[in-house]
């Protein structure tokens, strides 16, 4: 069974379309990536998926029942845009209040379990207005963890973070999902952070799924190239272009040679024309470049 099952989804405000025929699918058990430009229609998508907003046409399963389903609907948690949450009142004040609000039995038992889930129950005597961004973030995660809910909702939870605000916050997703029972939606801007946990991709472009893959899939979509440095980097720009049908300088000042061949060849090419290479590797595209290749129409 899938957490989340999309069909022919649309959504209009007034003469515009949001959202346009998407399908998507999430499995259970998996953090999927949620993928687009401003205004593709992510967090529309999103707010329709929690209920936040009717839909215009098409269908939400939520394990195999509808979203509006009283039994689903219990089990979700939502992030969406910033968790609401009293400034003069500490973390804590803030966790019992949401508990409190959704009738949570053993409250005070269950906020210790998601601050720790969160790394944030050395925290939990600040207030809220004193914590920083990350720190909010998680208070916003540990929210959407009241009650064990089976599906998380994460509108751009990264956005903002430090290095080891990054780290932590890797860390809390693997640990959510490690005992295979709750799936995480969580749409990120920062592709590469999202390409270090994610099982699962979605790409939505002007309302509509482009493309959903595995984590796996992506791997093996993602193309290998030869990258180098020399001492004459225009003329061998130009060497190397005279024979091989794509290469590119990257932002790091390399070359790339994306055709199939190997880093021996290049540099036997590059000497015979009397081009000593200084450094050369084998690499492969990154989720970042991929979804740029894909939105530019790249294969």
């Amino acid at each position: 069974m899938n957490a989340v099952e999309i069909k022919n989804l649309s959504k209009n405000f007034g003469p515009k379309q949001a959202v346009c025929g998407l399908d998507m699918t999430v499995p259970m058990g998996s953090i999927y990536g949620f993928i687009g430009e401003n205004g593709s229609g992510k967090s529309t998508t999103e707010k329709m998926i929690c209920g936040l907003i009717p839909t215009s046409g098409g269908s939400i399963k939520l394990y195999g029942k509808d979203y509006t389903d009283e039994s689903v609907r219990a089990n979700m948690g939502v992030l969406i845009e910033a968790p609401g949450c009293f400034p003069g009142l500490t973390v804590w004040d803030n966790m019992m209040l949401q508990a409190s609000n959704l009738s949570i039995p053993n409250a005070e038992q269950e906020v210790i379990k998601v601050l720790k889930t969160v790394r944030m129950e050395g925290a939990a005597g600040n207030k809220y207005k004193n914590c920083s961004l990350g720190m909010k973030q998680r208070v916003g995660i540990a929210m959407a963890l009241l009650g064990e809910p089976t599906l998380l909702v994460l509108d751009e939870p990264l956005n903002g973070l430090d290095a080891d605000g990054m780290r932590i916050m890797r860390e809390v997703f693997l640990d959510i999902i490690k005992d295979g029972k709750r799936s995480i939606i969580v749409s990120s801007h920062l592709l590469g952070e999202l390409q270090k946990v994610a099982t699962h991709y979605g790409i939505i472009r002007h309302g509509k799924m482009i493309v959903e893959m595995t984590a796996d899939e992506l791997d093996a979509s993602c193309r290998t190239y030869v990258a180098l440095q020399s001492a004459e980097m225009s003329r061998t720009k130009l060497l190397l272009g005279s024979k091989y049908s794509r290469v590119e300088e990257d932002e790091a000042g390399y070359l790339r040679v994306y055709d199939l061949t190997t880093p021996e060849e290049i540099v036997s090419y590059l000497y015979e024309n009397g081009i000593c290479v200084t450094e050369i590797k084998t690499d492969k595209i990154g989720l970042e470049e991929y979804y740029i290749d894909l939105m530019k129409g790249g294969k």
